[in-house]
């Protein structure tokens, strides 16, 4: 009987005794003897058995523990070691090879890291690989971790699609038998046709009913529509797929019978619009469902003949389809394979259409320099003695001659014609009134003549920087129009009749101001088609003083680009430079050195101007994207109105008459969506 040891070391190799092995390797082979140890001390048991067995032991310090083992029949050696690992499994360790005849103790949760570990029958620890067909290895993996022990592990390898499983040997062969039954698809696949019914909408309606699907209640339940060929995939145990296969028949055959009429109503197209497209397709005239009071949208069909039907129905039997204005409506009588194929066009143009916000910046940039000198003189004799000379040149907006006759008929006489001298003085005045820059002159008389001169300079020096930013938001495909101006009134005829006895003008507004016109169309690939029309004009004046009609100023740019959303592309513009140079000169004295200066007039003009117009459209998509371009130009508009009130009042009136007439709060951006996390996600792109 053995007799279990005390003696403990705290990390030690114990073997057989040298005295015993010595008896052992001279004598024959001891006999069996039986098994009775009570609360000995697991260290002291390993050096026992070892001494028993010839067997090394490596005792790693973490192994603790308490034995209790009763055998009454005799054990062999190889029988006394299997108690041994059985024991040591009991108490959470694990003995591993460490060479021949040797072992190491250590806990089993290291197990794991090991090279391998001993026991024959079941009782050692290993590794396997088992690959998986048809259960997904994460998920086969998160329903073994209970089943593995405290040192085992499972992990899983999904590029293979197999388990990495670390246990004992018994119970790793009980997991893969585990696997193997469940790693098997008993599932029965089946694929019903309809006739009567839309593919998608059966789908949706069996879905609901038994819960199949990713969301649903039953996820060994697969329901997938076929809208290619009206069929639908259904997937999962027999005798629930047989159940589901008979409710879907039943509802195709039913909808054979509920009639050939169907009123479907529109959520996000026009009926009148769509009206003529599916006339076309199933071959009916408009004029079959208006008469002779047929909206001018449904023109359209009209340049299809009659008898070109592209949906085949019924023989005998032709579709009919009609709107109903009031609720956005259409009426469709056919067959209910027509009925479905029709339903499925409608479903797939009846979408809610994106919308483009056009914004357009017009800038122009121009810068206007003038300079002007000139020298006016006038002699003349009072008894016709001294002969009459005068110089005055066209670039000079103040004349002598008008000046000089003004101050003449100022002078007191007996034979003046008024109306003459009334002339003459409103000459003066509106050469004065069109002078700019300085004047100076000087004037005498003597007995025998009159003289006078004027000096005119001008300097001149005009910059201006005009912005003008329009915008408009449409729905794709639609013409918008936007105009920021004044109508000014245009003549454009007059009669004045006999003797002006009945006198009449007729006249025609004329916008005159900023205007935006746009219709763009937004391409699968991303990019926005503009057509565009741009236009700025203002009032230049009158044509001269004697002619009121107006002169406009007028920029314009009619063109069709191709721009991505929410780029900026400059459409086109203006750049122009104008440099005049006038010289009135009294020919040959004009010329002389010095003096030649009072006898000629110089003006220069040096003008120059850029034009330029940006565009950027940018794409509303959903609710969000437009909710986000409405705050951010109600918070500009309002912070101009904070910046003008300054600390008057704490709060803008535009947030005043929103909250106070509209009894809403005024609009925000919308909340920041959270980003997914995982290996696995897509970042979302960016507006």
């Amino acid at each position: 009987m053995l007799i279990a040891s005390l003696v403990l070391q705290p990390f030690s190799a114990v073997g057989a005794d040298p005295d015993r092995a010595g008896t052992r390797s001279g004598n024959p082979a001891p006999t069996a003897q039986s098994l009775n140890i009570q609360n000995a001390d697991i260290r002291a048991f390993i050096q026992d058995v070892a001494q028993a067995t010839g067997t090394t032991f490596v005792v790693d310090p973490r192994v603790q523990g308490t034995v209790n083992v009763n055998r009454g029949e005799p054990m062999s050696e190889q029988e006394l070691l299997g108690v041994l690992l059985a024991v040591l499994r009991a108490n959470g360790l694990v003995a591993v090879p460490a060479g021949a005849g040797a072992y190491r103790v250590v806990p089993d949760d290291t197990a794991a890291q090991q090279p391998g570990s001993a026991g024959g029958d079941g009782s050692g620890f290993a590794t396997q690989v088992l690959p998986l067909r048809t259960v997904d290895a994460r998920i086969a993996a998160e329903t073994l971790k209970p089943l593995v022990g405290r040192g085992g592990v499972v992990l899983p390898m999904p590029h293979s699609n197999s388990l990495l499983v670390a246990d004992y040997a018994d119970n790793l062969r009980r997991i893969r038998a585990l696997i193997a039954q469940v790693d098997s698809d008993r599932a029965t696949i089946d694929t019903v046709t309809l006739r009567n019914s839309s593919a998608q909408e059966i789908a949706a309606t069996v879905t609901r009913l038994f819960g199949g699907g990713a969301d649903g209640v039953n996820p060994a339940l697969s329901i997938l529509p076929v809208e290619s060929s009206n069929s639908i995939v259904v997937r999962g145990d027999a005798q629930l797929i047989q159940r589901v296969v008979q409710m879907i028949l039943e509802l195709d055959r039913r909808a054979e019978s509920s009639g050939d009429v169907r009123v479907v109503k529109l959520r996000h197209a026009n009926a009148e619009q769509l009206l003529p497209v599916l006339q076309q397709l199933v071959g009916q005239a408009p004029d079959a469902a208006y008469g002779a009071d047929a909206p001018a949208s449904s023109a359209v069909s009209t340049a299809a003949p009659t008898g070109t039907q592209v949906i085949a129905g019924v023989p005998g039997k032709r579709p009919t389809i009609v709107r109903y204005p009031g609720s956005n409506s259409l009426i469709i009588n056919a067959d209910p394979e027509t009925q479905r194929t029709l339903l499925d066009v409608i479903n797939q143009l009846d979408t809610r259409r994106e919308q483009v916000l056009v914004e357009a910046i017009v800038v122009e940039i121009s810068d206007e320099a003038a300079k002007e000198l000139g020298v006016q003189f006038l002699l003349g004799g009072k008894d016709g003695n001294i002969p009459f000379l005068a110089t005055q040149y066209p670039s000079s907006k103040t004349g002598i001659m008008p000046i000089a006759a003004g101050v003449a008929a100022g002078q007191p006489g007996d034979d003046d014609d008024d109306g003459v001298l009334d002339l003459a003085r409103r000459a003066a005045v509106q050469s004065l009134l069109g002078l700019s820059g300085g004047l100076a002159g000087l004037a005498g008389s003597s007995s025998d003549a009159v003289f006078g001169m004027i000096i005119n300079a001008v300097k001149s020096d005009t910059g201006s920087n005009l912005l003008s930013t329009p915008s408009i938001m449409t729905l794709d495909n639609e013409e918008a129009r936007i105009l920021v101006g004044q109508e000014i009134p245009i003549t454009t005829g007059e009669v004045l009749g006999d003797s002006n006895s009945n006198p009449f003008r007729t006249i025609q507004r004329q916008d005159v101001g900023v205007q935006l016109e746009v219709k763009p169309q937004i391409n699968a690939g991303g990019g926005i088609t503009l057509f565009l029309r741009q236009e700025v004009s203002s009032i230049a004046g009158p044509v001269s003083a004697d002619f009121n009609e107006l002169v406009l100023n007028k920029r314009e740019i009619e063109t069709k680009v191709q721009v991505d959303d929410g780029a900026i592309v400059v459409l086109g513009g203006l750049l122009d430079q104008t440099d005049r140079v006038t010289v009135d000169k009294i020919p040959g004295l004009g010329d002389l050195p010095l003096i030649g200066g009072l006898f000629r007039s110089t003006a220069r003009e040096n003008d120059k101007r850029n034009l330029m117009v940006f565009i950027r459209p940018t794409v509303i998509r959903d609710a969000a994207d437009a909710q986000r371009e409405t705050a951010y130009r109600y918070g500009y508009i309002r912070d101009r109105q904070l910046e003008a009130q300054q600390a008057e009042q704490q709060r803008a009136a535009l947030d005043a008459l929103v909250q106070e007439y509209l009894r809403m709060s005024p609009p925000v951006p919308p909340a920041p969506v959270p980003a997914a996390t995982g290996a696995s996600d897509e970042a979302a792109p960016a507006r």
